[in-house]
């Protein structure tokens, strides 16, 4: 769905924050955007993201953090892609709440 990237790249742009852009890393999953955004912790960087869905009422989002913590930003980027694949699987359209597709 090259649609819904370019959709989800419109919406939340280039981020200067110093990691690379949401837009960079997006990953379409089963009709689903995964953006990784780990956050950087002392310990190292936690695990994060958020999953986005068009609906026809509009882009819906779900946002997951976790304790798992990476010595390093890619792996902690790969983690996460693999943990909101994981949630897509268990919760489907459910993760948006009732009345979601």
């Amino acid at each position: 769905m090259p649609g819904l990237a370019s959709l989800v790249r419109s919406l939340f742009g280039r981020k200067d924050s110093g990691t690379e852009s949401a837009a960079e890393t997006a990953t379409e999953h089963e009709g689903f955007l995964i953006r990784p955004a780990p956050r950087r912790q002392s310990s190292g960087w936690l695990t994060a993201g958020s999953i986005s869905k068009q609906f026809p009422d509009g882009v819906k989002e779900y946002s997951f953090v976790r304790a798992d913590v990476f010595a390093d930003r890619d792996s902690a980027v790969s983690f996460s892609i693999s943990k909101a694949k994981q949630i897509i699987a268990e919760q489907g359209d459910r993760m948006f709440g009732s009345g979601s597709g």
